[in-house]
């Protein structure tokens, strides 16, 4: 009988000086926790070329974040603060807010940029979301490039200090291209060219997906019960020619490597049906132990906050009691983690295998 996994089983004790509150001084200078084999051996993350065979297939998110937080005030003279959840047609967007007291329909939101000198002003449209949990707002233009003239890069929570330049340039991946994140796909933050040069000489290959990485990602689970909690959709997409890709790297016996759990969760959800069909939709695919994953064979990632949804698919994907033991041995390692710390190479577990399509 599979066990029932209670909130509690996905929790542990982090030393706070472990918070990782800048990047390492260059992309690929971060540790890497080999978990592809047994027991686990710590390495740099240069090594990565080595630890994968040619043929192998490396998926990266190739999703761009956009200056998502924005400061400003209500016309009653209040602080307010958004993050933008996602851009709607019509020069609208889905945000969260905080304020004092939220504001009501038909009020306006003025943001200021971060040097001061610039403005707009946004009108609120009223509670979005299943949970109206949201705000629908509209602006006076494009979202995206008011938001890039007048936002902030949206650091995590556990990231204690303001945004700076070096963030805007750190806190994206060298694969980013397509703008609407507001979270970085913080595994392939690792990556620069002379580590994609070594894989392509090892005959590595890559394709990409897109998924927008919301804010959600950096929320708690708070039911104890698994079962009761949702998570908040998000969009992907993964098109026709990284399916071929995948499809050739299993005729020919290589293995399919995610960078990232976003990656992970879009090939993952393309193929709920049973075959992986390509397109773009909407996930709030939920990965817990005893998920039958059908396309990834090793997954690339950062060490996750408590309690996290995170933490329960790397436990779905490499076992539950593996990842308490790889993180005690990171913690006592002193690794670094979250957004900006080090990484970790995932092997799928064996009750977890790939189904056969045959």
């Amino acid at each position: 009988m599979a066990r029932e996994y209670s909130l509690d089983d996905f929790d542990f004790a982090l030393p706070v000086e472990l918070i990782a509150q800048h990047p390492a001084a260059q992309r690929s200078a971060s540790r890497l926790l080999d978990a592809s084999v047994q027991p686990p051996l710590d390495r740099g993350f240069r090594d990565l070329p080595e630890l994968l065979a040619p043929g192998d297939l490396l998926l990266f998110n190739d999703t761009r974040v956009i200056k998502a937080r924005l400061l400003g005030h209500k016309a009653s003279g209040g602080a307010v603060e958004a993050l933008v959840e996602r851009v709607l047609p019509g020069n609208e967007v889905l945000a969260h807010l905080r304020a004092s007291k939220a504001p009501r329909p038909g009020g306006l939101l003025r943001f200021v940029s971060a040097d001061g000198e610039s403005s707009f002003e946004a009108q609120m449209l009223g509670r979005s979301g299943p949970d109206e949990s949201l705000f629908q707002l509209r602006f006076p233009g494009d979202p995206l490039a008011l938001l890039e003239r007048h936002g902030h890069v949206p650091l995590p929570p556990y990231i204690t200090h303001a945004d700076s330049a070096d963030d805007e340039r750190r806190y994206q991946t060298i694969f980013a291209a397509r703008p609407g994140a507001v979270a970085a796909p913080t595994a392939a933050l690792h990556f620069d060219a002379p580590v994609l040069e070594r894989l392509a000489q090892r005959g590595v290959r890559l394709a990409n997906i897109t998924l927008h990485v919301g804010a959600g990602t950096f929320l708690p689970v708070r039911s104890e019960r698994l079962s009761e909690h949702r998570m908040h959709s998000e969009w992907f997409e993964v098109g026709e020619a990284t399916v071929r890709a995948i499809e050739q790297t299993r005729a020919a016996g290589g293995r399919i490597v995610a960078v990232g759990t976003t990656t992970l969760r879009a090939l993952e959800s393309a193929a709920l049906g049973g075959d992986l069909q390509p397109g773009s939709r909407e996930t709030d695919i939920f990965i817990t132990p005893g998920f039958d994953f059908q396309v990834v064979d090793l997954l690339l990632t950062n060490f996750h906050l408590p309690k996290s949804s995170l933490m329960m698919l790397v436990s779905a994907f490499a076992g539950h009691e593996r990842i308490r033991s790889l993180y005690a041995h990171a913690i006592a390692q002193r690794y670094r983690f979250f957004s900006y710390g080090d990484a970790m190479l995932l092997q799928r577990e064996a009750g977890a295998l790939r189904q056969s399509s045959g």
